[in-house]
């Protein structure tokens, strides 16, 4: 007796709706992945660019609060430089030789902070040599600072230059590659490092043309056996920098008015000050479109219309040395 068995299988339309069901579920999870994948990408972009921007503020609160820091020299008449001092990279002015031992400016002020207000090429250079055309970003500020380090130094390093003071008398110098510095200020006295900063917006990070607007600073730093000021690029991504003084017109230690171009005969009157950052992210993210407007201070307002997300950030430092100063008249 013959038997006949029958296997029954998918038929051509059960197997097409099988496979059109299987295709969206991959495509649900394919764009399910991407769109976690962009949304970490943007997360890390900001992440980073707020980090970037926390650094670079939190450097120029230090900084500034810190300006005119002659540690415990009583007056800023009191300090001079060592004749023997050598400096390779000056980066003041033209015809004002030696501008980063001195505290005093152009016009004859005491001046441990200046500035360039929405620098050009031609005002960046002017007020500083060592700043080449590109390097600034236009329309961004300039902002330079003295002081000295927030502690003495025991054991002073080659190559650096430091003030050495007993209260009464101060005077800076390099410490040598070896035997004792020529400096002669009477005892007890105590060096402690001189630390002048010029801070500006590069056009570029690594290499000129880059794109990648960066947050750096012009340090002294030992060269070959001098010292000068050398660059040093603190944060990728920032893009503009602003500056608004506090001057305090009736010496009660408080400002009575905030200026983005002070004169220089108003900056002894310092006691604060107020920073504005604009930051950007490093990288484009073609599914964004950035047509916000950005106001920073006294800067032309900025509308990127561009794919890059940006923070504006921005935050206000008392200025305690030139507040004491100009209180006790100096």
């Amino acid at each position: 007796m013959n038997c006949q068995t029958r296997q029954s299988g998918f038929s051509l339309i059960e197997l097409m709706i099988a496979m059109l069901l299987g295709l969206l579920i991959m495509t649900g999870l394919v764009n399910l992945f991407l769109q976690n994948k962009h949304s970490f990408n943007q997360n890390e972009s900001i992440a980073r660019m707020q980090e970037d921007a926390r650094f670079a503020l939190d450097t120029l609160v230090t900084d500034l609060s810190m300006a005119g820091l002659l540690a415990d020299l009583l007056t800023p008449q009191g300090m001079g430089f060592d004749p023997t001092l050598v400096l390779g990279v000056d980066c003041g002015p033209g015809g004002f030789p030696n501008w980063a031992f001195s505290m005093i400016n152009l016009a004859g002020e005491y001046a441990p902070i200046e500035s360039v207000d929405n620098a050009t090429d031609g005002s960046a250079g002017a007020a500083h040599s060592c700043l080449a055309a590109g390097d600034v970003k236009p329309g961004t500020d300039i902002l330079t600072i003295k002081r000295v380090a927030g502690r003495a130094e025991p054991a002073p390093e080659a190559g650096r230059v430091y003030l050495r003071t007993n209260g009464t008398a101060g005077l800076l110098f390099m410490e040598p590659m070896s035997g004792a510095p020529p400096v002669n200020v009477p005892l007890p006295f105590q060096d402690w490092e001189y630390l002048p900063v010029i801070y500006y917006v590069q056009n570029y990070a690594s290499v000129p043309g880059d794109g990648i607007p960066t947050l750096c600073r012009k340090i002294l730093s030992p060269v070959g056996g001098a010292s000068s000021m050398t660059t040093d690029c603190l944060a990728r991504g920032v893009e503009d920098l602003q500056i608004e003084f506090g001057i305090d017109t009736d010496a009660d230690g408080s400002a009575n008015v905030y200026l983005a171009a002070p004169l220089a005969s108003q900056i002894s009157q310092v006691v604060s000050a107020k920073i504005f950052i604009l930051v950007r992210s490093e990288d484009a993210d073609i599914s964004y479109v950035n047509d916000k407007v950005y106001t920073l201070s006294n800067a032309a307002p900025f509308t990127p219309n561009d794919n890059f997300y940006r923070r504006a950030f921005s935050t206000t430092v008392g200025i305690r040395n030139l507040r004491n100063l100009n209180r006790l008249g100096l």
